[in-house]
């Protein structure tokens, strides 16, 4: 998947995968989601997601909703809490080392 979104080339080919999230409905299902957070090699972070007609990424289609995809920015502190919140520690420690401390 590939967005420009203000002036910025985001492209899950080139970018790195950290981890990925899914709500476990099949891809059939109108509850259907499914995250994947990326860094670019400038460091920056973004979600790439894809969901049925009832999930965030449903879109309008005339008189009807269908399923989407979109790309989503997101800052240094945004993709933490979102890894910390679906991810497993050891997938995303390394990303934000500095973020992280020992009790």
């Amino acid at each position: 998947m590939k967005q420009i979104i203000e002036g910025k080339r985001y492209d899950t080919a080139t970018a790195r995968e950290i981890g990925a999230w899914w709500n476990g409905y099949p891809t059939s299902d109108f509850h259907y989601c499914e995250e994947k957070l990326y860094r670019t090699s400038k460091g920056n972070f973004f979600l790439a997601g894809e969901g049925g007609a009832l999930s965030q990424y449903a879109r309008s289609h005339g008189n009807a909703t269908g399923g989407g995809e979109a790309i989503i920015p997101l800052s240094r502190e945004e993709a933490f809490q979102w890894a910390q919140e679906y991810l497993k520690p050891e997938e995303y420690a390394e990303h934000f080392s500095d973020l992280i401390e020992d009790a």
